[in-house]
Order: structure tokens, then sequence, then C-alpha cells
């Protein structure tokens, strides 16, 4: 435990991770890691380190149901791949206020666990292909280092491909133009074929 004592959002955060086991590493810092980008350049990580914990709602008779994404930094939610996977074809992304209410934390400080109402965790395979990530630790301005095993485990999470695919690299010739392929007769294509 530090010396001093964690805000009730983080201390909510290392007790729900206590609860299963694990000892969390918080980092609190003076300035925001509220994106992405602030957070890996606070910690000296690549932006797919990053763990993104992004709230999406399905309404339902029963009140909503709650979906929390963890996604890696420079990946973006395909919300029709989201909804096939957690089988909601009327899932959205919540509001900031929606976060706030169905987790109990802002945006930005949202964590894979500790969430004050039951959510659904459903976590980007990429975040695999590191051996450390960093999440969200309750606020802005804290973040904690993990295994992704270990988060997949903390967040009972299902991993599963939810990110759109990434946009194709154009062809760079020798003076750094872009360049296009030419059709087998040897046009090149067009925007409309």
């Amino acid at each position: 435990m530090p010396d001093t004592p964690y805000h009730p959002a983080v201390e909510r955060v290392v007790e729900a991770a206590a609860r299963k086991g694990v000892a969390l590493d918080v980092h609190v810092f003076a300035e925001s890691t509220h994106t992405a980008a602030e957070a890996a350049a606070a910690v000296g990580a690549e932006l797919g380190q990053i763990v993104k914990s992004l709230v999406f709602v399905a309404d339902g008779e029963g009140g909503p149901r709650t979906y929390v994404c963890l996604v890696s930094g420079p990946n973006r939610v395909d919300l029709s791949r989201l909804a096939a996977v957690v089988g909601e074809p009327e899932i959205r992304r919540a509001s900031a206020r929606e976060a706030r209410d169905l987790t109990g934390f802002t945006i930005g400080g949202i964590p894979p666990l500790g969430h004050v109402l039951p959510v659904r965790v459903v976590m980007d395979p990429d975040l695999g292909r590191h051996e450390i990530v960093w999440a969200a630790a309750g606020l802005p301005t804290a973040v904690f280092p993990v295994p992704p095993a270990t988060l997949r485990a903390l967040a009972n999470a299902v991993v599963a491909p939810i990110t759109e695919e990434p946009e194709p690299r154009a062809v760079t010739g020798t003076a750094g133009e872009a360049t296009s392929h030419a059709t087998a007769d040897g046009r090149r294509p067009t925007a409309d074929g």
C-alpha cells in the first residue's frame, strides 16, 4: 500500500483486484492520462499497450445492459462486430453521464474492474500482443501495469475481435508519392471502378 491513501475511486479498483488475489501497482500522475496518447507518454509505453475502457449499452426491458470494451490504444471498436459478439443488435456507445452512472467512474479513468453495477467485459485480442499493458485505475491520472492474461482474469473478460479492420496502406513509389496498382489490362482503377 502507498504511504498516502488512494482516492476512493482508485481504492475501489485496488480492492476489487485484491479480492481476486492480485496486488496492483498503481501509478498516479500530476498530469492527466485521460487519452491513450497521454497515458503512453506518461508511462513510456507504446500506444498499443494502453487499454482504453469504452462503455456501451443496450437498452432493454430490465434496464440498460452495460458492456465495457477493453481496447488497444490505436484501435477503434466496430459497432457491428461488437453487436454480433454480445448478441445485442441495438448496442450503442454510452454517453459520458451513462458511463459514469453505470460504472461509477468518469471517462478517462474507467478501469477494467471495480464497477458499481454489473457489466460484461469484452477484450480486444490485440492487447495480448504485449507482455504488459496499462489500464486506468479509477481516475484520469491513475494507471496500472498488468499482463494481458491477468487483465482478462481480473475483468472476467471474453476475448473477441471487436475492432475495425485497419485501413489498407497506400503503396509508395521511389519518390514517396502514393501509387495505385494497375488492373490486369494495364489501366489504373478509378474511384467508381
